[in-house]
């Protein structure tokens, strides 16, 4: 499959997708301008010389495909016409492994949470247990046109039950200090936040998942999560949905999304 960019347009977004991966690579709110140039839309994913921060998944466990593989997008509308409630997505991975996994992104109207649709097929002969992952890359850097009279918090957040809000320096994730990150829980959610803006990745309530933040390269970092599949026997599939918040920080929508999404909303006035 060759590399291909493709980009979705609904009423609120316009999307990049990369078939490496199925990844998010450019999420650009049309309601929202930038805060450095008001004739130019907000930025809030981006993969570019200057910036990156994507939203990435796939398998571990095996040889499995993952946000590296070539995938491969099925062909069908990229905008969300009038009377249209939502567009969908679809990307297809080779076998590898044993696995094929097909990804499937939904973009509703007037919704900033996207569901993301993960069939983990069994393409081969003995039963296998892999693992998905979901996680938001960033660089370190401030967002472009952030005030200097007031310091913002730029970085992961993680939300648990049990430890509520932790946010995550990106300096902690460089010297390994992250011990006090809630590691594993059945609820919550993990994000990126930055002024007035976040994105974060929901698992269904009830479904354990494993919490990480890490390092992923030169002034890159990593906050995510990983959630068993259980054995899916040959020919069989399994299948996981998750949500990505991907938008401003309204306090009524984050609250509508998920339990403590409206956490994110931090002004961290100094």
């Amino acid at each position: 499959a060759k590399r291909e960019r493709i980009e979705v347009k609904t009423d609120l977004y316009r999307l990049v997708f990369d078939s490496e991966g199925g990844s998010l690579t450019q999420a650009e709110l049309l309601k929202h301008a930038d805060m450095t140039d008001k004739a130019r839309n907000f930025l809030l994913l981006d993969e570019s010389a200057q910036r990156v921060y994507v939203a990435q998944t796939g398998l571990v466990g095996g040889t499995f495909p993952t946000h590296k593989t070539a995938m491969t997008a099925v062909p069908g509308p990229r905008e969300l016409k009038d009377g249209e409630d939502s567009i969908s997505i679809r990307f297809e991975s080779p076998d590898q492994g044993g696995v094929k996994l097909v990804k499937t992104w939904t973009i509703k109207r007037g919704a900033y949470d996207i569901a993301v649709k993960h069939d983990i097929v069994n393409t081969g002969s003995a039963a296998v247990s892999p693992q998905l992952y979901l996680q938001l890359v960033r660089d370190g850097n401030k967002p472009p046109g952030e005030s200097s009279f007031y310091s913002t918090f730029t970085g992961p957040a993680v939300y648990t039950e049990a430890k509520k809000y932790q946010k995550i320096e990106f300096k902690d994730i460089e010297n390994g200090k992250t011990d006090n990150v809630d590691k594993s829980a059945d609820n919550g959610y993990v994000a990126m936040v930055q002024h007035y803006f976040a994105s974060a990745w929901l698992l269904p309530q009830g479904v354990q998942r494993d919490i990480y933040a890490r390092k992923a390269g030169n002034n890159l970092y990593s906050v995510g999560q990983i959630t068993q599949m259980g054995e899916i026997a040959p020919g069989q599939s399994k299948a996981v949905e998750a949500r990505l918040f991907v938008g401003p920080q309204i306090e009524k929508t984050l609250e509508a999304i998920a339990p403590g999404l409206e956490l994110v909303n931090d002004y961290g006035w100094v």
